[in-house]
């Protein structure tokens, strides 16, 4: 499951068809314990937990999909259960962008490291 937030569904619409840009400054990624929905609802807390800068992280969009190049990672962690990921305009508050299903969910214990290695996170549109 990949659905994009609220935010980003009216973004992409007034860009196409009222021909207003938008282009955030930077991305952010975010972990989630359950389904962020279209708001970004249930993101990790606790431990350093933070959203990471992921600005140069992605290729240039092909056949409708933007894939990871660099190595992204969480230190720290508290104990949690990670099952999604989000997409943010800022590192706190900001507007919620995407979301997805991890293809399998991770447990993480209290000081763990958490990654997504290079080419294992994609997006994509159809």
């Amino acid at each position: 499951m990949a659905q994009i937030g609220d935010f980003a569904e009216n973004a992409l619409l007034d860009a196409i068809f009222n021909t207003t840009s938008y282009a955030p400054a930077a991305i952010y990624m975010s972990l989630h314990t359950a389904d962020p929905g279209d708001t970004g609802a249930s993101e990790v807390t606790g431990g350093s937990y933070a959203r990471q800068n992921v600005t140069t992280s992605f290729a240039a969009a092909s056949g409708g999909s933007v894939s990871s190049n660099a190595l992204i990672e969480w230190t720290n962690m508290p104990a949690t259960t990670v099952t999604h990921i989000g997409v943010w305009d800022a590192s706190t508050s900001g507007n919620f962008l995407w979301g997805g299903t991890l293809t399998a969910s991770k447990t993480t214990n209290s000081g763990d490291t958490f990654q997504i290695t290079s080419g294992n996170a994609t997006f994509t549109l159809s």
